[in-house]
């Protein structure tokens, strides 16, 4: 078995020892995901210089226990939280403490390193008219930068697809147990993983030391034609795409991400957003068709909303809407930490019943204040059930024509948003999946689990919707449905009564999705709750050999080497 205790010693002597936290309730925010996971943990480490993350990892590595590298937790599958028990145990390493960005080429590119969040790079970037891959969205949550780049999350930009790199430095575990530190950064940083860590953190490279190599990629740059094909039989994006899966990208924590280099976007000058609403779901799907089929400008976003999303979202995802519009993205972070904290004061308190106290609390706050959408999408949640928002750079004159010719004869409508509405609309569909976590704890008494689905329909499909059949609906009595809907990739919020078998349900979803030849999970990536496909399996396997960082991701084996004899290698 593992010395734990000379692990810890090592530890505390590596970062501190107010950076090593073994206790329940100070590891708990680290251990618990943030909408699904909960495990136990030798400790969880922070440490402070990417040297220190070297040595860590190094440590964990000789004495023989798993790591999982997490950063901001804000991931809904799980996958940076431990699950059940681990042989020999776990050791989280967070890496919050290691937020830096250095730009590159005036900004055209980004090198952050584990802990620099979306919104931090955005605001870096603002200043030069750039912006990063995503935007809105998980960016609204203090989500990182490489937590995307390792899920190959999508977000919720039309023209960028998944977050996805091939320029990294990481440390990977070799066949004979060895770490190894590669740098694929195309940056010349000196020859031992310490000298390279060091001068890669202080920024101690100049122009001449970074390499411009066009056949390694810091983008899906073909994303903008991939998406264009409308009558492809595949989806435009999904999580086991081998198209995007290299090194980092797609990793799930398969291999220690010290940093990535990342391409920047220019930011549009100008942009208009229309609310689009209709009955008729064929309408949004010729209108996607000929937005994206035609020689128009890509949309910059096309969100949907079904007006179930819409009504869960604004009574139990207003607080969230408040916090973001009145305090930023960047507070965020530190409101999560203070709710962690009344979290743990209340459990101590009340025990069982404390669970989800601040979640309470912040609901009945909500309550109390005013109205917080404007009245012209109140008016169209009344009239239409289907709602989209989409943003289209300059004065959107092409998605105008096609909306105006497509609702010429139809009781389907739109408005265009001033900047106040649009950034409301906005945020009140990325307060969704928030929205549903809230329902549940709120109506605990009445719900038994939530079954949260992401998935990918193929590009050709232009019969979108979902029909439940009785034996689920009878089980499922409040629904949310949202998505990037030019991109083909939903998401389903399934709220399952209390005595009913969540499992069950799940499966009877998964089993629809099969037969409507959808990938999932599209974006979240498979965490604790999905199988890993064939390829993204063997892609673990690659990765890490040793099977030691991260596993069991994606239902797949914790035992180290994969259970293979270890003296037969």
């Amino acid at each position: 078995m593992p010395d734990q205790t000379a692990l810890l010693r090592e530890l505390r002597g590596t970062v501190g020892r107010r950076h090593v936290l073994t206790g329940p309730a100070a590891t708990l925010r680290y251990r618990r995901g943030y909408r699904h996971g909960e495990g136990g943990a030798i400790a969880v480490v922070r440490p402070g210089t990417l040297v220190e993350l070297w040595r860590v990892a190094q440590a964990a590595v000789r004495t023989g226990v798993a790591i999982i590298v997490q950063a901001a937790n804000t991931g809904l599958t799980g996958g940076s939280t431990p699950d059940g028990d681990y042989p020999g145990g776990v050791l989280i390493v967070s890496t919050l403490r290691l937020a830096r960005i250095h730009l590159l080429d005036g900004g055209r590119q980004a090198l952050c390193l584990p802990g620099t969040t979306l919104s931090q790079l955005e605001r870096a970037l603002k200043p030069l008219g750039r912006e990063p891959h995503s935007v809105i969205g998980s960016s609204c949550l203090g989500a990182s930068v490489l937590g995307g780049v390792c899920n190959n999350s999508g977000g919720a930009l039309v023209r960028r697809g998944p977050a996805y790199t091939e320029l990294a430095l990481f440390a990977r575990l070799a066949a004979d147990g060895t770490l190894q530190l590669v740098n694929h950064l195309g940056i010349a940083l000196g020859e031992t993983p310490e000298e390279m860590l060091a001068r890669l953190e202080r920024g101690r490279f100049d122009a001449g030391d970074v390499a411009h190599d066009p056949q390694r990629r810091a983008s899906d740059q073909r994303y903008s034609e991939h998406v264009r094909d409308i009558d492809a039989e595949t989806p435009a994006r999904f999580n086991a795409d081998p198209r995007c899966l290299f090194e980092a990208s797609g990793s799930a924590g398969r291999v220690i991400v010290f940093a990535a280099r990342l391409d920047t976007f220019p930011r549009d000058a100008e942009t208009t957003t229309f609310y689009v609403g209709t009955n008729d779901p064929a309408e949004f799907a010729a209108l996607r068709r000929r937005l994206l089929g035609g020689k128009a400008a890509l949309p910059i976003a096309a969100e949907y909303m079904h007006r179930d999303a819409f009504d869960v979202a604004a009574a139990y995802g207003k607080d969230s809407f408040l916090a973001v519009r009145h305090l930023g993205t960047d507070r965020l972070p530190a409101l999560f930490a203070l709710k962690a904290r009344i979290d743990r004061l209340a459990r101590r308190c009340g025990g069982r019943r404390g669970e989800g106290f601040a979640d309470r609390l912040m609901q009945w706050a909500a309550r109390l204040a005013p109205r917080h959408l404007p009245a012209r999408m109140l008016a169209w949640r009344d009239r239409y059930e289907h709602h989209l928002l989409l943003k289209m750079p300059g004065g959107g004159g092409d998605a105008r024509a096609c909306l105006d010719a497509l609702f010429a004869a139809s009781e389907g409508g739109y408005f265009e948003c001033t900047p106040a509405e649009a950034d409301a609309a906005f945020l009140h569909r990325f307060a969704c999946a928030g929205a549903a976590i809230r329902y549940r704890l709120v109506h605990a008494d009445a719900i038994e689990d939530l079954v949260a689905l992401d998935f990918a329909l193929p590009r050709n499909e232009q019969d979108w919707t979902e029909t439940l059949p009785a034996a689920l609906e009878k089980d499922i009595p409040v629904r949310l449905r949202y998505g990037h809907f030019f991109c083909h990739v939903f998401h389903h919020d399934y709220l399952v009564r209390r005595g009913a078998d969540a499992e069950a349900v799940k499966a009877g979803l998964c089993s629809m999705l099969d037969a409507r030849r959808a990938r999932y999970p599209a974006e979240h990536n498979v965490g604790h709750l999905y199988p890993a496909a064939a390829e993204l399996a063997a892609f673990y396997r690659d990765l890490d050999p040793c099977n030691r960082l991260n596993p069991g991701i994606g239902k797949t084996s914790k035992a180290p080497f994969w259970g293979r004899d270890v003296h037969a290698r």
